[in-house]
């Protein structure tokens, strides 16, 4: 056994540390998600290895079990929000990094607009301002299951929860402009298609028949034809 004080290392580090396309990759992430360190993308990683590694371990079986398997494995990422239903094994081989990033409780805080950053959001669970249910999380990393982010609030006992806090003023301002440029943005959106439609109309419609002018020649040889009678 193991030193209960020194747990087991949840994550590998990179083959090769120096390579530049992958050092850039990840600054990026650490900014967009507003990670502590590294090592939170490499646990990620981690995950996302070891999931792809059973998705191809079940690809290659055609056996009860291993269709039993398959099953739970699939029914298992649908809840955690990774894939949608009726997905098969090929779209969690096509899973990237920020796919599990994205179900973190810190992204999950963000998106819901329970915080005015990233980086607040992380602050917020940090400081146990931030509840999955009747339990106060304090965790960034955790990973929110699909059916559970309704229940991801502020914690009862949080100043947060009252929406006098001057912080969560900015927030219900943000929110509201956000609504308000949605609504622009689709009203500009369903303009365009109506003017899209008129123009389509305009042109299907049959150009009108000029006139047949008749020749010159036979305009005189009939004008001549009448003088002589």
């Amino acid at each position: 056994m193991g030193d209960p004080k020194k747990p087991k290392k949840t994550y590998s580090t990179p083959v090769h540390p120096w390579q530049k396309a992958r050092i850039e990759e990840e600054q990026g992430l650490v900014k967009e998600y507003g990670l502590k360190n590294k090592q939170e993308i490499w646990r990620a990683n981690s995950v996302l290895k070891k999931i792809k590694g059973q998705a191809k371990r079940l690809a290659a079986g055609n056996d009860a079990q291993t269709a039993k398997e398959k099953e739970q494995l699939l029914q298992r990422l649908q809840k955690l929000g990774l894939i949608e239903a009726g997905h098969d094994l090929s779209s969690v081989l096509g899973l990237d990094t920020k796919d599990i990033l994205e179900r973190r409780l810190q992204t999950v805080v963000y998106r819901k607009s329970l915080a005015n950053s990233i980086k607040q959001a992380r602050q917020m669970i940090t400081h146990h301002h931030v509840s999955v249910g009747p339990h106060t999380v304090s965790q960034p990393g955790v990973l929110v299951a699909k059916g559970r982010e309704a229940d991801v609030r502020f914690d009862e006992d949080s100043s947060f929860a009252k929406d006098e806090h001057p912080e969560r003023q900015v927030i219900i301002r943000k929110i509201e402009a956000e609504k308000l440029k949605h609504i622009g943005e689709q009203k500009a959106n369903e303009k365009k298609a109506d003017e899209k439609a008129e123009k389509k109309a305009e042109e299907k419609k049959p150009e009108p028949r000029a006139k047949k002018n008749r020749p010159v020649k036979e305009a005189k040889k009939i004008s001549k034809e009448a003088e002589v009678e």
